[in-house]
């Protein structure tokens, strides 16, 4: 028996994941890791904890399973996206935290370039907005922050890396600087379109393109380990930053396919195919894959708060003890009381892109309570959904998507799904494999090694574990959105 093993570096935690020749997972191991906010607005990770995290999780999954290490065919990467980590070339040791995807610090040089006209080159280059969301305005942040770096980066001192980036010059013994081409073109510095670094954007930047990696395909030969560090010399074949991971998990390969993972966040990925659909809509043309050095594209909307409206609920009100006790609380909500929670602690992603709005609730009476702010909460996650999938089909003419794939850790919610499914009108299909992120990027590093199927054959084998469809009538779908919408609008500052 071969095994692929993946890891999921993710915003609040590390796993790891070994899957057998079947596809199946097998054993795994999940550890959390410190989030830091030292100013409003502002959220930072550890890299180095991140790497131990990550280090820590494979050596577990890898002495929970059946097989050997030496059973292990590949290693599979998956990585929070536009999370930004500088490093020194020689040592490795970090420049400084890692600047994390939510972070919203670079806000006004955003408005700068709004305000100069340079947002729409940067759509047209790389499908992406001026927003502090994606990586290169991070990155500039730190270079302007460290005095000397920029000059240390011309001369080829310092990296800079996504997650798998890192990760990968770690596991390989800084032997290899390199990411995949979705991780890339998230940072806002990638021309999709040539699929190669952008050299204006860099320079608008003030970016040294000496501290860039090297772009590879998402099934490629990425190094291979040290052997001290996981106990035998394994090849790193797949890389995919955590929602491409998730389309490819969810086997979307084919045109008008549709996924939406909940996770941190949420994001929705609609496969356009060959062809890079410039929105009308605020949404984001990115790269959902590239196989054999071929683009597939896709229309991505992004959700900043999803599971993270959960955490919420838990850590800062402290209505639940845990996760899983929202649906049943929800469901004892007052069904005549209707609550809007709009979850913009950090700025409203697609498709409305305001970096400064903030949280708010409306509808709020002397008899709310824990139940309804639950049940605000997860309908949330859905009305914004529905924003996504409104955008989205605004904007693709190749017919809408009748199903919706779901996976990430708030699918498991029945309670959530059904209203998905009663408020998108639309079916939900939830699969088998929950993990579909990390299964994604077992995917690519397994059919590289040779033990895992084509892509068609590997569609095949997806299936639904559980499908919800909508049973909310027209006129009460209609006007539960417009009471979102009208909520939304409330909050929004341009």
């Amino acid at each position: 028996m071969k095994y692929i093993l993946a890891i999921d570096q993710g915003t609040t935690s590390s796993r790891a994941i070994l899957f057998d020749e079947d596809m199946r997972p097998t054993a795994s191991a999940q550890e959390e890791f410190t989030q830091h906010f030292p100013k409003s607005g502002w959220v930072e990770h550890d890299p180095e904890e991140i790497w131990e995290s990550v280090l820590t999780t494979c050596r577990a999954a890898i002495e929970r399973s059946d097989g050997e290490v030496t059973d292990i065919a590949a290693i599979g990467i998956t990585n929070q996206r536009e999370t930004v980590v500088v490093w020194d070339a020689a040592s490795g040791e970090p420049l400084d935290r890692a600047i994390v995807w939510q972070d919203r610090r670079t806000s006004d040089f955003c408005a700068e370039l709004r305000q100069d006209g340079f947002e729409e080159e940067l759509t047209r280059r790389t499908g992406l907005l001026a927003d502090p969301y994606f990586s290169g305005t991070k990155l500039k942040w730190l270079l302007d922050k460290h005095e000397g770096a920029r000059e240390r980066a011309e001369q080829g001192e310092l990296l800079f890396g996504t997650i798998d980036s890192y990760l990968i010059w770690k596991l390989t013994g800084g032997k290899r600087h390199v990411t995949d081409a979705t991780n890339a073109a998230r940072t806002l510095l990638f021309n999709i379109r040539e699929n190669a670094w952008d050299e204006v954007i860099c320079e608008r930047f003030g970016i040294p393109m000496a501290m860039l990696p090297e772009v590879l395909d998402c099934a490629d030969d990425f190094g291979t380990t040290e052997a001290d560090l996981l106990g035998a010399v394994l090849p790193i074949l797949g890389v995919a930053g955590d929602q491409q991971a998730a389309t490819v998990g969810q086997a979307c390969f084919e045109p008008g396919m549709l996924k939406s993972t909940y996770g941190t966040g949420c994001f929705a990925l609609l496969n356009t195919g060959p062809d890079l659909v410039e929105s009308r809509n605020r949404l984001l043309g990115t790269i959902a894959y590239r196989l054999d050095g071929e683009v597939t594209y896709a229309l991505e909307g992004a959700i900043f708060i999803a599971g993270a409206v959960v955490q919420w609920l838990r850590d800062g009100l402290g209505v639940i003890e845990s996760a899983s006790e929202t649906a049943d609380l929800a469901a004892k909500a007052d069904e005549g009381h209707e609550l809007y929670l709009v979850p913009a602690f950090t700025g409203l992603g697609a498709p409305y892109w305001d970096a400064e709005a903030r949280g708010a609730v409306f509808g709020l009476t002397r008899n709310s309570g824990p139940a309804e702010f639950a049940r605000a909460a997860l309908e949330s996650v859905g009305f914004q959904t529905r924003d996504l999938l409104e955008a989205m089909h605004a904007d693709w003419t190749g017919g809408e998507e009748k199903v919706l794939r779901v996976d990430g850790g708030m699918s498991a919610s029945d309670w959530a799904m059904q209203f998905l499914a009663d408020i998108i009108g639309a079916s939900v299909d939830r699969p088998e494999v929950l993990e579909t992120t990390a299964l994604g990027a077992a995917w690519l590093a397994g059919w590289r090694a040779g033990i895992y199927p084509d892509q068609e054959t590997f569609a095949e084998l997806w299936s639904a574990e559980s499908r919800f469809e909508p049973t909310m009538d027209e006129a009460e779908r209609k006007r539960r959105y417009a009471g979102w919408t009208d909520a939304v609008h409330r909050t929004l500052t341009r």
